[in-house]
């Protein structure tokens, strides 16, 4: 369907687009604000007209008009860099194709209860959104989501672990690609394994712990496995690399359950004299763009954070999953195997 252009690029408004498909105003808002039950007849007819006139909803216009405020934000409580970027970037790109504002906050989850509580309510009372996508761990935490529900929000999880089914979520088989860590350097010939766990609060950490420790039992009960904290965060990752690699008999693989702390366990083995891969394998996990930062470029789990993040905010996005039953969006990760995992020594 082609229509001539009529108005100005950028000066049409809402009733243009109307007159020029020949549908009601209410027909023209229910496409633009992505509705469930809009017939393809119609959804064709009115974004031909936009496209026609260059029309671009005026959001604050649309939000004074109804309930909505059309921006959706982002909640984070994580440490690493690498990972809130990739989500802010996913979730701007849902935002720029359904024309809403994004919106960034962090909280502190371990800031208690009350401290909690205080956050979430500010969150609400200093701007409208109608909806929040939630990162790990905040994903997890059954204190904000009991909150956003009690307050009737809306909202979309990334990678949640606890009550999957609680919400719309996008996440992948974090236990599984642990476990094909594990493989990985089973089948390359090592026997002595280091891990370096994630925060303890992070459902994440929680999966690959129990992935790769599931798939080592498997291979070899009596598998060793030398365990320790990196907080998911660089520093803590040299900080846990010392610890392993201090031990007498220290681990000839070592699985970091991120980036961030696997960069900061090669950093600890230069800093020992131990060489990555020729003494000691490291394998990280996301596909950060701290994995090709580092040398000698770190093995990693490829996790799609960006698609996710879209994903998720899709859901948030698409009214008609106001009345479905919270779809669980599982994406694929590939192990990426570069050059810090050599066969043992």
């Amino acid at each position: 369907m082609n229509f001539v252009q009529t108005a100005p690029p950028g000066h049409a408004t809402m009733a243009d687009v109307a007159e020029l498909a020949g549908v009601s105003l209410k027909s023209v808002s229910r496409v633009i604000n992505n509705e469930p039950h809009v017939s393809p007849r119609l959804r064709d007819k009115v974004e031909a007209a936009i496209s026609a006139l260059n029309y671009v909803p005026d959001t604050a216009a649309r939000s004074l008009a109804g309930a909505r405020s059309f921006t959706i934000g982002v909640l984070f409580d994580n440490p690493s860099p690498n990972y809130t970027m990739k989500v802010q970037s996913g979730v701007y790109r849902a935002c720029v194709e359904h024309q809403h504002h994004l919106r960034i906050d962090n909280l502190d989850s371990l800031a208690g209860t009350a401290g909690l509580e205080s956050q979430l309510a500010a969150l609400l009372r200093n701007g409208r959104t109608d909806g929040f996508v939630l990162t790990p761990p905040l994903s997890d935490n059954p204190q904000v989501l009991d909150f956003l529900e009690r307050h009737r929000v809306r909202y979309s999880r990334i990678a949640p672990v606890l009550d999957p089914g609680r919400s719309p979520a996008v996440l992948i088989d974090d236990e599984a690609a642990a476990a094909q860590i594990a493989q990985m350097f089973w089948d390359r010939g090592h026997r002595r394994f280091g891990l370096i766990n994630g925060q303890p609060s992070h459902g994440a950490a929680i999966t690959r712990r129990r992935g790769f420790i599931g798939r080592l039992r498997a291979l070899d009960p009596d598998a060793i496995v030398n365990e320790t904290e990196g907080g998911f965060t660089f520093e803590g990752g040299i900080a846990a690399g010392r610890d392993l690699m201090s031990a007498r008999r220290y681990p000839t693989a070592i699985f970091a359950a991120n980036d961030d702390s696997a960069a900061g366990a090669i950093v600890a083995c230069f800093q020992l004299g131990y060489n990555v891969p020729r003494d000691v394998s490291i394998c990280g996990f996301d596909d950060s763009w701290v994995a090709k930062s580092v040398w000698p470029y770190l093995t990693t789990v490829h996790q799609p954070i960006e698609d996710m993040a879209h994903a998720a905010a899709v859901q948030l996005l698409d009214r008609a999953l106001a009345v479905d039953t919270n779809p669980q969006v599982s994406l694929r990760f590939a192990l990426i195997e570069r050059d810090s995992v050599a066969d043992a020594p």
